[in-house]
């Protein structure tokens, strides 16, 4: 039964397909058109200036097409029948100081196929606007708010985008805990209708960079996984243990060893039984003369994996450690009577 389930819903979705394989070739498109189906949300956190997009659906790999973001610009989501255009060229458009209302209606109306579109911007400003195509698949919808919009197609129900807007607005914590919490509440509310396979999260900077590709805070993409959600969480607490460890390390730079410790210790917590973690804050603590506080850190890394021994010598020659015999011989030792 399963089976001839799945055989009528894919001759259903090949017959829905048919009409938009006759738009493509009526205006010479070649490219396949195929429907990723979505629900997404973009964003800025008025407290901050952070600017994100969140996104879940059934097709692999959806955060190489859906998501796009620029630090101090802008947050673009485009799905549905997705043109992948309209994030960078929307992004273009914010960053010379379009509006995201006017730049996505201009992008629109060049669009021969936007009946089949379904794209969310959000500027640096907080302002937002959306668009889904009288053809999107039902269910399909968008709801706009202070500073975010949110969107879905191909969905369970019509009950996802206001379950999406209510969670946004009252879940608490930094902009990637709220999309995070976006996200969860549409698959609570039903999600995609074929269920769930990729996610993925941008969140940038408030502050516009020199660089399109700096500033950013998250980048988190869960290509194939039967619970994506679940994965792109881990994934989340992971990104805030690697990006305590820095902040640890720029402390050590700024000569704050306290303040250090405390975002070693905080990244610890996130992130228990990560030895590479473990040895980089004994290389660091090292490094800066240190070595009565490395030494432990050296010998739980060294018996979580024997290979960190290995390393030891080599990183002299690339300036990371002194290159000082007796301390080398004092580092290898660590743990060596456990």
């Amino acid at each position: 039964m399963h089976h001839q389930l799945n055989r009528l819903f894919a001759f259903a979705l090949a017959s829905t397909l048919l009409p938009y394989a006759a738009i493509a070739a009526e205006f010479g498109d070649t490219k396949p058109m195929r429907p990723i189906s979505t629900y997404s949300i973009v964003a800025r956190d008025a407290a901050t200036g952070e600017l994100g997009a969140a996104v879940q659906s059934h097709w692999f790999s959806v955060g190489a097409r859906v998501p796009h973001a620029m630090a101090g610009v802008g947050a673009v989501v485009t799905q549905s029948f997705t043109e992948v255009s309209y994030g960078p060229l929307g992004l273009k458009a914010m960053a010379k100081g379009t509006p995201a209302g006017k730049a996505l209606k201009k992008l629109i109306a060049k669009d021969k196929n936007e009946n089949v579109r379904q794209v969310g911007f959000v500027d640096a400003q907080g302002r937002v606007a959306a668009h889904t195509g009288a053809k999107a698949i039902s269910e399909a919808c968008d709801q706009q708010g202070d500073g975010y919009t949110v969107q879905a197609n191909l969905m369970a129900n019509a009950t996802v985008c206001s379950a999406m807007a209510a969670a946004f607005e009252v879940a608490e914590g930094d902009l990637a805990s709220r999309l995070m919490a976006a996200l969860e509440a549409a698959q609570g509310a039903g999600g995609d209708i074929r269920g769930k396979q990729s996610a993925a999260m941008l969140v940038v900077e408030a502050t516009r960079q020199d660089n399109p590709w700096d500033g950013r805070l998250v980048d988190l993409r869960v290509e194939d996984n039967p619970e994506p959600l679940a994965e792109l969480r881990r994934l989340l607490v992971l990104n805030r243990a690697y990006n305590l460890m820095d902040a640890g390390d720029a402390a050590i730079t700024a000569g704050d060893m306290e303040a250090a410790n405390r975002a070693y210790a905080a990244a610890a917590e996130l992130a228990p039984g990560n030895h590479e973690m473990v040895f980089w804050r004994a290389v660091t603590l090292a490094s800066v003369g240190d070595i009565e506080a490395a030494l432990p850190f050296f010998a739980e890394a060294f018996n979580a994996w024997p290979a960190w021994r290995e390393l030891i010598p080599r990183l002299p020659a690339a300036g990371i450690l002194p290159d000082d015999a007796a301390l080398l011989a004092q580092i290898l030792a660590a743990g060596a009577d456990e």
